[in-house]
């Protein structure tokens, strides 16, 4: 169990001394656990002995062990690559090692299904359906594109969607139309994006609403988050894999289509008429038309050639 979640066991009968202790770990986690016991104490306002007392009782040997738990929860939620490297190099055949991806993936994929209570989707089902604003996806290198793909769903089903793709400073600028009637949904996964967390930040700040789509490590956009669904990252490759937070965006979204009204069905209707019109798809031909061509669109004339002038 991760620290974090260690702290915010609601069975732990604590001390008002121990409360503040928490308190500060909470506030400023991990940092605020890396330094001396002493430290941690004058910082919180209690005697040293009070810090040990509840390591120990929180079921670490002593601040020591407590530490070392804390170091070694921050190395993994910073492991790049490749760090990561030589330790997940696959030995033997080039099969062996696609069957073993594989199969991590599978596993991956059903540590995704406890991870994430189902009323936590149901919470976020709801913010994005019952926004008055606007929707807007964000998330880092990779993770962008399950951003879009989210935007991408959402669109069908209520207006006022926008992903922000690859942030810039001038994607900065769109922070000015936004405020607390609307939704921010990041994706953001270890090791986490600066400029990610910056426009998270102030998207905060101006009391937009957060759901988040992390990893068990958390990225510090949880104390943001009014929403929080967590994914197992960690397979038989020094990259991780985002099938299961594939998945669970997925999963957001089906949990959208069984609770559509009238409303979003029609506006999916409307779509649909629109890319039929356009023949945005393979089922929009011509031969469902009655055999009509399908309307694109047209086509600028080029230059006259000077004989086809002498004609005129």
């Amino acid at each position: 169990m991760a620290i974090r979640d260690v702290l915010m066991r609601g069975d732990l009968a604590l001390t008002p001394s121990e409360e503040k202790i928490v308190r500060l770990l909470l506030t400023d986690y991990p940092t605020s656990g890396l330094g001396t016991a002493s430290s941690l104490a004058r910082r919180a306002g209690v005697s040293d002995p009070t810090v040990v007392r509840l390591v120990m009782k929180l079921g670490y040997e002593g601040f020591p062990d407590f530490q070392a738990k804390l170091l070694a929860e921050v190395e993994a939620r910073l492991h790049s690559p490749l760090l990561m490297m030589e330790a997940k190099r696959q030995s033997g055949s080039s099969d062996s090692a696609v069957l073993a991806y594989l199969e991590s993936v599978t596993a991956a994929l059903q540590k995704a299904t406890a991870a994430t209570p189902v009323q936590t989707y149901e919470r976020a089902a709801r913010l994005l359906m019952e926004a008055k604003g606007e929707i807007v996806t964000v998330g880092g290198r990779f993770s962008r594109h399950i951003a879009g793909m989210l935007a991408g769903y959402l669109v069908q089903f209520r207006p006022k969607v926008r992903d922000l793709g690859v942030l810039s400073p001038q994607t900065f600028d769109t922070l000015a139309d936004l405020g607390r009637r609307d939704v921010l949904v990041v994706f953001d996964y270890r090791r986490y994006q600066l400029d990610v967390m910056a426009y998270t930040s102030q998207a905060a700040a101006l009391d937009m609403r957060i759901v988040l789509f992390t990893d068990q490590w958390l990225s510090p956009i949880a104390d943001l988050a009014e929403v929080t669904i967590v994914s197992p990252l960690e397979v038989a490759s020094p990259y991780d894999t985002l099938a299961p937070a594939v998945a669970q965006m997925e999963a957001l979204v089906a949990h959208i289509v069984s609770t559509l009204d009238d409303d979003a069905r029609a506006r999916i209707e409307r779509l649909e008429k629109v890319r039929h019109a356009n023949a945005v798809t393979l089922d929009s031909d011509p031969q469902e038309n009655g055999g009509r061509q399908t309307p694109g669109p047209r086509k600028t004339p080029g230059p006259k050639s000077a004989k086809q002038d002498d004609k005129a």
